[in-house]
This record gives C-alpha cells, sequence and structure tokens, in this order.
C-alpha cells in the first residue's frame, strides 16, 4: 500500500517494534530512509542496518538497540517537516534537541546530515526529523 509520509512510515515502524521489544523490524528501502537510518546508526541510536534487494525497491533491516535492563536507546522521535507542511531553517536557527543531548536530522545541499554537522558546515535546509 502506498504510503504518503514515507520518513513518518519510517519512525513509527522504529517506534512501534521498540515498543513490543523486537531485536530486528524491516522497512522499505529509499535512499532517503537508507541517509537517516545510517545517522541513526553512526549517532548510537540503534546497533546496525542492512540493505537487501528484495521485491522491487529493496529491504532495510535495522537492528534495535537496547540496554542491559531491556530500555530501548531511543527515547523519542518527531517527524517535524511533513508534506502539508515543510519546515525548513538557516543557520542562525538551526535546532538544539534536548539542549544537544538529541540530534536534528537535516536535509542540505550537501545531503542528509545532523544538526551539529549543519552548525559545523554552515549550511541549512529542512528539518526532517528529531531523535532523542
Amino acid at each position: 500500500m502506498p504510503v504518503t509520509d514515507p520518513i513518518a512510515d519510517l519512525l513509527t515502524r522504529i517506534r512501534n517494534a521498540q515498543m513490543a521489544g523486537h531485536k530486528v523490524t524491516t522497512i522499505p528501502r529509499s535512499r532517503m530512509k537508507e541517509d537517516i537510518v545510517k545517522i541513526m546508526a553512526a549517532e548510537g541510536y540503534i546497533k546496525d542496518f542492512g540493505v537487501t534487494e528484495e521485491g522491487p525497491q529493496g529491504t532495510i533491516k535495522v537492528l534495535l538497540k537496547y540496554d542491559k535492563n531491556g530500555k530501548a536507546a531511543i527515547n523519542g522521535m518527531k517527524r517535524v517537516s511533513t508534506p502539508g507542511l515543510r519546515r525548513y531553517v538557516n543557520i542562525r536557527s538551526l535546532p538544539r534537541v534536548f539542549n544537544n543531548l538529541g540530534i536534528a536530522i537535516i536535509s542540505t545541499p550537501r545531503g542528509v546530515i545532523t544538526n551539529k554537522i549543519a552548525r559545523r558546515e554552515k549550511v541549512g535546509g529542512e528539518v526532517l526529523c528529531y531523535i532523542w
């Protein structure tokens, strides 16, 4: 079934899998979703991910990360820019998520990057989501 907001679908699938205590979740593949999952892995919010070329577009398998007590590494995720209302920021108004304890994922002319990298490279763009 077609999805109107694929990034919100990605975040919802990860959120639902963590609430259910699953170790792995699968997501339909796209370049944007793959970039977002790559950032989540680099920042330590998920263990790892793998891309398989099954079906017409492929899938992304995400290994979720929990601590020794079974608490998820991701405390929350929020979709910021939606298809109906895009949110753009410049260098001076780059967001800080939970006083820089979380990250904002931003789509820029230099690719999909975090708010910390965007601040260092002095570039703005569309704020896709917050993760903390």
